[in-house]
């Protein structure tokens, strides 16, 4: 049935006559209801930009167990809403992936705003959408709005024209700007490189290369600033068990190979590393506890690992810096060391998830400062506990993503007494038809416990 408006009174066809307040308008009662904020911002950014196949759109991504958020348009409200975060940064700042009337402290404002200088310079991993272009300004200010009218499910509350401002939030990728060596800042050290390189189109490119650091004289690093460009996933610092088998000095060595499959001669030298330093935030830096420091040698090197997303269909670039700040050895009251725990005698029995648990102790008392993980592919779940003493039992560390383990540093180091120690509790789920155990290749299994530490 159609209504017709005129000079304030309404006829409805079929004989009816009504007085209402509007004139001069004709419409259909089939008229579709205006589409809420939430749902504008639903079909103008969430659907196409982050719930695509790989990343949020459901719990088979890949990348799922590292974030646990699906924002397929059926879920994605009750996912965000009032939910604390996996994040381990933005939940110890308090925050929610949406806290309503507070887009400061909402997971989801930060990681869809490129700059971090809106909150204090910190950065809560990688920026998204991750190997895509940075929103724009006006579709940041409509999430901000949002978010500050109380994230509500109905209603209009933010101008609809903001999702049409094309403004670039960021500037252009060529636009990078390194940042200087620690000389410029006036302390010392060195910094190291990865030169500039392409990620093809709807391509993931994770590479490593052997830089020398140049010092001429054992050195002790007390900080590590890393700097990456846009799209970064991490930068990881890698050192070297047996150091008489090393890469190619300044080499590039692929993960991938360009049609995707996996580089064997790579994934065999990865078998070689410690973990020395870096994490998954484009732009961090780490600096260790007061009076301690990590030595590194004469003539030494490490392994630069970028890992980037590109899912546009033009090239996009990585580059990434690392600096590492130097002090006196007269300052040195402790000597930061490597933790390298390595279980090597298991067995996974075929198309089964089994647990494996490992005890590691110390000969002397410690105080540890940082945390990590690695596992291979059929690893999915690495808890780490203290053994013995008052804190028996106490899970420090857990990590759900074996592609791209947390890195947990305490700023309180864990106080260990000689002959206590770590567990490593590692779920593996071993979907193949064969018998996996210990290995260098992918297919498999490894169960190691990186980090640092220091003598009490």
């Amino acid at each position: 049935m159609q209504r017709i408006f005129y000079q304030g009174i309404t006829i409805l066809l079929g004989g009816l006559l009504t007085v209402s307040a509007c004139t001069k308008n004709s419409v259909d009662e089939t008229t579709p209801a205006t589409v809420s904020s939430f749902g504008l911002m639903q079909d103008r950014i969430l659907t196409p930009t982050c719930a695509t196949s790989g990343c949020h759109a459901s719990v088979s991504d890949a990348t799922f167990k590292q974030h646990g958020l699906v924002l397929e348009k059926s879920v994605a409200y009750e996912n965000l809403i009032g939910v604390v975060p996996l994040n381990a940064l933005s939940k110890g700042d308090g925050h929610l992936r949406v806290k309503a009337y507070k887009s400061l402290e909402s997971l989801l404002y930060h990681k869809l705003n490129w700059d971090a200088s809106h909150h204090g310079g910190k950065q809560y991993g990688s920026p998204m959408p991750l190997g895509s272009t940075a929103l724009t300004v006006g579709q940041i200010e409509f999430v901000r709005r949002w978010i500050e009218a109380g994230a509500p499910k109905t209603g209009e509350v933010v101008d609809a024209k903001l999702l049409d401002d094309k403004t670039p939030s960021v500037s252009a990728n060529d636009d990078f700007k390194a940042i200087g060596t620690p000389q410029s800042e006036g302390v010392a050290g060195y910094q190291l490189k990865v030169d500039k390189f392409t990620i093809q189109p709807n391509f993931e490119r994770e590479l490593f290369v052997r830089r020398n650091i140049g010092n001429t004289a054992d050195i002790y690093v007390n900080r590590i600033k890393l700097q990456s460009r846009a799209n970064s996933h991490h930068m990881v610092l890698y050192d070297f068990r047996d150091r008489t088998t090393l890469p190619i000095i300044d080499q590039v060595r692929d993960l991938r190979n360009a049609d995707n499959t996996l580089n064997g001669a790579t994934i065999f030298q990865m078998a070689n590393h410690i973990f020395l330093g870096g994490g998954t935030q484009a732009n961090q830096e780490y600096t260790f506890p007061e009076g301690t420091a990590l030595l590194l040698p004469t003539n030494y090197s490490i392994d630069l690992n970028p890992h980037y997303f590109n899912k546009t269909t033009g090239n996009l670039y990585g580059e990434n810096y690392v600096n590492l700040y130097t002090t006196d050895k007269a300052k040195v009251k402790n000597v930061v060391k490597t933790i390298d725990l390595n279980h090597t005698n298991f067995s996974l029995p075929a198309n089964t998830k089994t647990i494996v648990s490992k005890d590691f102790t110390f000969d002397k008392s410690v105080k540890i400062v940082m945390l990590t993980s690695h596992t291979h592919k059929y690893g999915e779940k690495f808890v780490i506990k203290i053994k013995g003493g008052t804190r028996d039992g106490e899970v420090v560390y857990e990590n759900l993503d074996w592609e791209h383990p947390a890195i947990k540093n305490f700023i309180t180091p864990i106080s260990l007494n000689k002959n206590e120690g770590l567990t490593s509790v590692v779920t593996f789920n071993n979907t193949s038809n064969q018998k996996v155990s210990f290995g260098l290749t992918s297919d498999d299994e490894m169960d190691i416990i990186f980090g640092y530490y220091y003598e009490q």
